[in-house]
């Protein structure tokens, strides 16, 4: 059991049978009344972002969560497989429990799966990922406006906003986190 008194950026906690991960927190002692702690938490399964308020004294259930390195062989019918880098073991998941992570996923790419209580609740992508341009609009010299953009889609389907200056066949690093371009590669 952890205090509210004792939370801080990136622990998991067991609240109304789901599992959370503090984003933000900050203690608060107004003038009148009594001191508490307001928390961003943000729901592992969902994604979603609350705001909760908790008693200084109150106390809740530590959520202890695996990581294992896996790494992403091949897609087969939906199906995705991943090998866990130390025990060789293979795991499939589906097209739902990916979610946007698809959009970035690359054969042999290396993953942090996250499981809890056995069961498979998400995973991490590197910050950042390289993917190639295989069809976008073409450059027109002249067309250099200050911060103009173009629609370009990259090896696995995504279609992310580039600058005028990105072509066919160019390698662009992508932010798993955000979605956007980041730079040529």
């Amino acid at each position: 059991m952890i205090s509210s008194s004792d939370f801080r950026t990136g622990l998991t906690l067991e609240i109304d049978n789901g599992v959370w991960q503090i984003v933000d927190f900050q203690h608060v002692k107004p003038g009148k009344g009594a001191a508490f702690v307001r928390t961003k938490i943000k729901n592992i399964q969902t994604g979603a972002v609350v705001e909760r308020t908790f008693n200084p004294n109150e106390k809740l259930p530590a959520a202890h969560l695996e990581t294992n390195q896996m790494q992403y062989l091949y897609e087969s019918d939906g199906m995705y497989t991943f090998m866990d880098n130390e025990t060789f073991e293979q795991t499939e998941l589906s097209k739902e429990q990916l979610g946007n992570a698809l959009n970035f996923l690359k054969e042999n790419m290396d993953i942090s799966l996250q499981t809890y209580k056995g069961k498979i609740i998400g995973i991490s992508l590197p910050n950042s990922v390289v993917l190639n341009v295989v069809e976008c609009e073409p450059s027109v010299k002249g067309d250099t406006a200050t911060g103009a953009t173009k629609m370009a889609k990259t090896e696995t389907g995504y279609e992310v906003r580039v600058p005028l200056f990105v072509n066919d066949g160019d390698k662009l690093r992508i932010d798993t986190r955000t979605g956007n371009y980041i730079e040529r590669a």
